[in-house]
């Protein structure tokens, strides 16, 4: 069983800065891709952004630009950085875990990121 935190979420003005964290509580964090998704109100929830357990990443279209994965073996933690937010990234963000040996995978249970005036 992996519990993923997520933490970093908040209220900014269009055009601001957050950095989202996601702490992982297992051992064998370096096996598994992890993902950050996002659900807005009446919405269903979209894959944000990847990084693979050998670090490739990939974001979104909507947020490519503007949104970087990161990931700390050493810490357990995911990092989503996110800038220029607009209104339209008003969501809850979530941390998924996938591992790369056909085992579970694990959401967190979500921080939410309002960008308003």
């Amino acid at each position: 069983q992996v519990q993923l935190v997520e933490s970093g979420g908040g209220l900014v003005r269009p055009g601001g800065s957050l950095r989202l964290s996601c702490t992982a509580s297992t051992s064998i964090f370096d096996i598994y891709s992890m993902d950050w998704y996002r659900q807005a109100p009446g919405k269903q929830r979209e894959l944000v952004a990847t990084i693979t357990s050998i670090r490739s990443t990939n974001v979104a279209d909507s947020v490519k630009g503007r949104f970087t994965i990161s990931r700390d073996n050493a810490r357990k933690m995911v990092y989503l950085e996110m800038s220029s937010l607009s209104p339209e990234d008003t969501a809850v963000y979530y941390c998924h875990a996938r591992s790369d040996y056909n085992g579970p995978d694990y959401w967190g249970q979500g921080t939410q990121v309002t960008v308003s005036s």
